[in-house]
């Protein structure tokens, strides 16, 4: 069997990010977004070897997020570019109850992509194959080729890692529900958030969500619980893990954060525990910067304040 070239290897759609960091004068700051491009660089930034599989427009934001992969070490020699679609964007405010996102995004170039474009090779050479919720709900062949994806990578031996990431501004929660349980039946390791794992199951308590994704046939759930942590649970064990404290800004990438942390980690380590304790700390460090992908730690960060956490408790 030959040496897998990826680590990990991400599918769905990178965006052109637009972040209002200062209200009092409506100034918005560029930058880079789309969860499963986040999670790539997030992962690249913990030493794990990276790629993406979407498309971009050609266009200023298509260019720039091409070059931020090729600054942050992600492989984009599969991601086509469009002369007719653009490149999809997002703009971020910040509110009393958080942050609120809103897409122009239709008839983007990586909504066009399809099962046809996969590549079986590419699929084989990763350790992982992540993709999540957005990046079935952006079209329909986008969806078809996701499943497609999860499908070779079982065929291939690779592992399937999939976030719930429910954008209900992009699909009913009925159709929502039917297409991300159909996707989490098909994953490996399940990356669901608290706060869309209670409207995709129907369930509010953290160890009922977990049996919930292990029923679907997940080897490993890592349920993100916000301030409160995450949950950790395989079909013999399961761990609390509690959280760090941060002066928190913005958490618009926390949750990718923490994708790319814990598969890198677990990549590196093979214990889902061990990767979820990483990914709580890079996670939390992650808000402490505006942006989904300027704050993202890297290793040498995570690693310092996991030590100085563990000073603490000793």
């Amino acid at each position: 069997m030959t040496e897998p070239r990826f680590d990990l290897l991400c599918i769905g759609e990178p965006l052109g990010e637009f972040n209002a960091t200062r209200a009092e004068t409506g100034a918005f700051q560029f930058g880079h977004g789309g969860d499963t491009s986040n999670c790539a660089i997030a992962a690249s930034r913990q030493g794990a070897k990276a790629a993406y599989f979407g498309a971009l427009g050609d266009d200023m934001a298509g260019r720039s997020i091409r070059d931020l992969w090729h600054r942050e070490g992600v492989d984009d020699s599969h991601v086509p570019t469009h002369q007719s679609a653009p490149t999809g964007l997002y703009f971020v405010d910040h509110g009393p109850s958080g942050h609120v996102f809103s897409y122009l995004r239709a008839g983007s170039a990586a909504s066009l992509m399809s099962p046809r474009d996969l590549h079986r090779d590419l699929i084989a050479s990763a350790r992982i194959v992540q993709a999540s919720g957005i990046s079935q709900a952006i079209s329909a062949s986008a969806c078809d080729a996701v499943f497609g994806a999860f499908a070779l990578a079982r065929e291939a031996g690779v592992l399937t890692a999939y976030d719930t990431n429910l954008r209900l501004k992009l699909w009913p929660l009925t159709r929502a529900r039917a297409i991300i349980n159909a996707a989490c039946g098909m994953a490996d390791i399940v990356l669901p958030g608290y706060d869309d794992a209670t409207q995709l199951t129907g369930l509010s308590e953290p160890d009922a969500i977990a049996d919930f994704y292990l029923g679907l046939g997940a080897k490993i759930v890592a349920l993100t619980l916000g301030h409160e942590g995450s949950l950790v649970a395989t079909p013999e064990r399961r761990e609390r893990l509690v959280p760090i404290t941060v002066e928190a800004i913005d958490a618009t990438g926390a949750g990718d954060c923490y994708d790319g942390a814990f598969l890198a980690e677990y990549i590196r380590t093979g214990d889902a525990f061990a990767a979820g304790a990483y990914a709580n700390v890079a996670a939390a460090l992650s808000t402490q910067g505006f942006g989904a992908v300027a704050p993202l730690p890297r290793r040498a960060d995570v690693e310092a304040r996991m030590a100085l956490e563990a000073k603490k408790d000793h």
